[in-house]
């Protein structure tokens, strides 16, 4: 598994584009000192997502070959993860315009997410993010409103290069250390369809993401949406 990720990483961040080899099965059991059938399972694992090919003849091999690489998604996991691994949020290609950033009254639901008293003044964060000019998520991230002194970042529409994440944890001492993501399948209403460019009634993802500091306190809620066959993948260990 964590020979799989760092190669799906590296494809999703476009450090491996498309035509790209991979290391062979032999290869990797060199480079990773792993047994045979552990190394041709990663390959296959690769294959069986949709982001690598095996091509035959002379110079054959395993290559990536990613139709679409708007496809592949990042959801708030990937995000965070994408922090703490490689410093930055974003693959090549892809960026977020923060439309708005602002003091807000938080709704019902978002006061209970936070854990703060209802009506309480939180920080507003809303974002859209494109894969080569083309929208293709958007999203909205609440903070207590106690982080606007502390970390005025947060209230200003400039790209954060290290991320919400990072900039919260160098200015508040805070760690993101444990996160929480639910999904569903909606339609696209008025506002999701002029955001995304898709017309109203298409199927699109939504989601909803918890953050919670060391002490179990969350930090930052966050509400998105995604475009059709964008996918959000998770890796989990059955034992």
């Amino acid at each position: 598994m964590q020979i799989t990720e760092h190669y799906r990483d590296l494809i999703r961040r476009g450090e491996l584009k498309n035509g790209d080899r991979l290391p062979s099965a032999r290869q990797l059991v060199t480079e990773w000192g792993v047994a045979h059938a552990t190394a041709a399972k990663v390959l296959t694992t690769l294959r069986s997502e949709g982001l690598v090919t095996t091509t035959s003849g002379g110079a054959g091999g395993t290559v990536v070959s990613v139709q679409d690489l708007r496809e592949v998604g990042y959801a708030p996991r990937d995000r965070m993860l994408a922090v703490r691994r490689w410093g930055r949020i974003y693959p090549p290609g892809e960026y977020a315009r923060i439309v708005s950033a602002e003091m807000s009254t938080a709704p019902d639901h978002v006061a209970d997410a936070l854990g703060v008293d209802p009506g309480a003044t939180v920080i507003r964060r809303q974002r859209v993010t494109y894969h080569n000019d083309t929208p293709v998520s958007a999203s909205t991230s609440w903070f207590p409103g106690a982080l606007a002194e502390v970390v005025p970042e947060l209230l200003a529409t400039d790209r954060i290069p290290q991320g919400t994440a990072g900039v919260i944890e160098q200015r508040s001492g805070r760690t993101m250390s444990q996160g929480r993501d639910g999904i569903s399948a909606a339609l696209a209403d008025t506002a999701v369809a002029a955001k995304l460019d898709v017309p109203v009634g298409s199927p699109v993802l939504i989601g909803r993401n918890w953050v919670r500091d060391g002490s179990g306190e969350v930090i930052e809620y966050g509400e998105w949406t995604s475009r059709p066959s964008r996918w959000a993948t998770y890796d989990y260990e059955l034992g």
